[in-house]
């Protein structure tokens, strides 16, 4: 089975894959999709796609609704590169706290002149920066990682904030005990002396950080957006560093209207830019196409509902179908019709779509085809 590259992506995925597939940059007709950054808004994807997979948290290149619609699982690789990630706040923590960059610009212009030692020692004062040990930092999104930005700044001696309502259980017992949680949001922007946001972006977060937020903030608080570029409203951020509020904006995702702004440090998107995390999104995102091409199973699916079990069977059936009453029931009463025992059952839905796992004993071509003429079955599987 052929498995189709669409950007270079780590060798490791061939030994996950193994023997029985071949990942290549061409195919007519690929049963899976690794991607990274290629924008698939256009694509013309082939019908032999069962899924794709991001090697990456974010799927803003990724037409995932069309693709819901035709039955094409959206995979994402959450936490692969949460180390990465959380490493490059902690720099972009001390950027934002010491004038680190102006200092070794301005030791830069010193090449060729004389006294260099006398230079530094009385030059040094105009960078004076303060210590993130004792400061109160503030983490909206206490995921991947959230949490492990926040054990990090604990390590540094930083009070640390969380806010995070879709806390998960996994996530709250990787959190140190240190770290102080709250209900409300608006504690973040009110006490904290530095403000981190981990959160997916959504039509309903664009801008979440603009005038109305910023109002509330400490004045000289540092910002670091290393999540998102329109979760902040970048006019709003130069109006606060201009009137004050704001001391530094550190942000991961440059843009023309920030680009040599004064107290504005930009990153080129280096946030999971390193080999061992790529490798890990990587091997993420082939794993859950293996799993789902044999298995049928969905975990962190960015358009389908997660669902999965173990194969309780040889033969299986999966179905994407629309999430409307009496579908489960049609499904069964075919099955009972046809003297065909229902060994194994799952369901699971988000929003107006659902999957289901069956798994029987045996079925043949007719009974999926009787299966597939229900209205509202957008895709069925024979495994």
């Amino acid at each position: 089975m052929e498995i189709l590259k669409l950007n270079p992506i780590s060798n490791l995925v061939e030994n996950v894959l193994g023997k029985n597939y071949q990942v290549v940059d061409k195919a007519d007709s690929p049963v899976g999709v690794l991607v990274r950054s290629f924008d698939m808004h256009g694509y013309d994807l082939p019908d032999s796609v069962l899924a794709v997979a991001r090697a990456g948290a974010g799927v803003n290149n990724i037409p995932c609704d069309e693709y819901l619609q035709k039955g094409v699982v959206v995979f994402n690789t959450p936490g692969a590169n949460a180390n990465a990630v959380n490493e490059l706040v902690i720099t972009a923590l001390l950027l934002g706290s010491r004038k680190i960059i102006p200092a070794i610009e301005w030791v830069n212009t010193l090449k060729g002149t004389e006294n260099i030692g006398k230079q530094v020692e009385k030059g040094k004062k105009e960078f004076v920066g303060r210590e993130l040990a004792g400061k109160k930092l503030g983490i909206i999104g206490l995921g991947a990682i959230g949490a492990r930005v926040a054990n990090s700044a604990v390590a540094l001696g930083m009070e640390v904030l969380g806010y995070d309502p879709y806390l998960s259980v996994i996530s709250a017992l990787h959190l140190s005990r240190h770290v102080e949680i709250t209900d409300d949001v608006l504690d973040i922007y009110k006490t904290c002396d530095y403000i981190t946001i981990h959160v997916p972006y959504t039509k309903e977060n664009d801008k979440m950080v603009n005038d109305e937020k910023i109002a509330l903030m400490k004045d000289g608080v540092v910002l670091i957006n290393c999540a998102r570029g329109e979760l902040f409203d970048n006019q709003a951020v130069l109006k606060g560093i201009k009137q004050g509020k704001i001391s530094r904006y550190v942000c991961d995702f440059p843009c023309d209207e920030l680009i040599g702004e004064e107290n504005v440090i930009l990153i080129p998107h280096l946030g999971a830019s390193t080999p061992e995390a790529e490798d890990n999104c990587a091997v993420m995102a082939a794993k859950e196409l293996k799993d789902f091409i044999e298995n049928g199973n969905i975990n962190n699916s960015v358009n389908f509902p997660r669902c999965s079990a173990p194969r309780t069977t040889e033969r299986r059936i999966t179905i994407c179908h629309k999430n409307v009453h009496g579908m489960i029931a049609q499904f069964s009463s075919i099955m009972g019709e046809n003297s065909i025992n229902i060994e194994n059952f799952v369901n699971s839905s988000k929003g107006n779509y659902a999957y289901s796992i069956l798994d029987v004993a045996s079925v043949n071509d007719e009974i999926i085809e009787k299966l597939k003429n229900i209205d509202g079955v957008i895709r069925i599987r024979k495994i």
